[in-house]
């Protein structure tokens, strides 16, 4: 990972974990604790999970004589990192209603008291604990996102369909006409210095771009309501093999969270159960629904290079802040690639494999987390991420 300068952590650790608190406030003890399936997770093994991050990776190594505010936690609330130790398994993890939700509270305070501490004097500090601590800055934004769509997952399988926010409204697509063609190139991608990027970001590298064209408007609930009248979700020639088996084993006919009512299509949202909206983005939709509508509608994903160039122009309406975006780009190494030593090495570079990537950054991604080269990514049948659509073709 490339850290930020470490002027200013201080105050950036307190406003990030205070948060993270704020999206916990309107959810009961009762929500937290509940995994609506394997590949989500509870919100208090989240709040209690990146207050482990910093415990093992900043305070153990770097405060002398703290102190663990509970030995069983490094085991309850490990995720991934195998050479920090062993871990309760990941698909179990809404069965641990102890300790309880009081209990991950105060573990927060403790943590959160000795980290404050250890960046008082933040010009005397390490250049390996400012690297660590923007890490675990970025690792809980990224967790204050997962526990979004994780609680709206949750929540729409409770038959009582409650909202997270009342108040919560989507809000409509830009209207962007037209696309923007990228003539063939050789362009620079990737992360280049200036503030905080993941590994999987760089190194930088040069690739043949182009020429291609790039929708400047997302696809919108409209188009995706004429794919399915089209019988998109029954034609088998527009899908990839395992894209289709998903949809009979799954039972697919319309993006995640949907459900007909009433006569009409609505879909589930953090304000509750509300009519899908034509012109709003379509989301919920795995990269096995975006390929196939994208063959429907003669045009092709565009690769994670194309977008980032196109990004880049600022040309892209809605290119952040709205939808992730699905790529036709599998998650792999840029080249030179390589993890960093020890643990915090485990964080990305593992899990290039069978994965694709998505770009730009959604509703739920918080303020100042999203950039250009940022490399989100999911298995192909994943969609109760907020994920949508921006289709590419070739220049005739």
């Amino acid at each position: 990972m490339v850290a930020a300068r470490p002027s200013g952590l201080r105050a950036a650790f307190r406003a990030v974990r205070s948060h993270t608190e704020r999206l916990v406030a309107p959810l009961s003890a009762e929500d937290q604790v509940i995994q609506s399936m394997p590949d989500a997770s509870p919100t208090k093994w989240h709040r209690a999970h990146t207050t482990w991050f910093f415990e093992q990776f900043l305070l153990e190594p770097h405060a002398p004589g703290y102190q663990r505010f509970d030995e069983r936690f490094a085991f309850l609330f490990n995720s991934y990192y195998v050479a920090a130790g062993p871990r309760h398994a990941r698909p179990r993890r809404g069965m641990v209603t102890r300790p309880d939700v009081a209990a991950v509270t105060a573990y927060r305070a403790h943590v959160d008291a000795a980290v404050d501490a250890l960046l008082a004097d933040e010009a005397a500090l390490a250049p390996e604990v400012a690297t660590i601590v923007e890490i675990g800055l970025n690792h809980e934004q990224q967790h204050q996102e997962l526990l979004l769509t994780d609680i709206l997952h949750a929540f729409s399988e409770n038959p009582c369909l409650p909202a997270y926010d009342p108040d919560w409204r989507w809000r409509a697509a830009a209207r962007a006409p037209g696309t923007l063609i990228i003539p063939e190139g050789i362009q620079t991608i990737g992360h280049q210095g200036g503030g905080f990027a993941y590994d999987n970001e760089g190194p930088a590298h040069r690739v043949l771009v182009g020429p291609v064209s790039l929708e400047r408007g997302l696809v919108t609930n409209h188009d995706w309501l004429a794919f399915m009248r089209d019988g998109g979700y029954d034609t088998a020639a527009l899908w990839l093999s395992d894209g289709f088996a998903a949809v009979q084993a799954e039972g697919w006919r319309a993006p995640g969270h949907w459900r007909e009512h009433d006569g009409g299509w609505h879909v589930m949202t953090l304000g509750g159960l509300v009519p899908v909206d034509p012109a709003a983005p379509v989301c919920h939709v795995s990269y096995y629904e975006a390929d196939a509508f994208a063959r429907w509608a003669g045009r092709h994903l565009p690769s994670e290079f194309e977008w980032e160039v196109a990004a880049r122009s600022g040309e892209l309406a809605d290119a952040f802040g709205v939808v992730w975006q699905w790529t036709r780009s599998a998650y792999a190494p840029y080249p030179a690639y390589r993890a960093a030593d020890g643990a915090l090495g485990e964080y990305n570079g593992k899990f290039m494999v069978n994965q694709m990537v998505l770009r730009g950054s959604s509703l739920a991604t918080p303020p100042g987390h999203a950039r250009t080269t940022y490399r989100n990514f999911f298995p192909p049948s994943a969609r109760w991420q907020f994920t949508g659509v921006r289709l590419a073709s070739f220049p005739a």
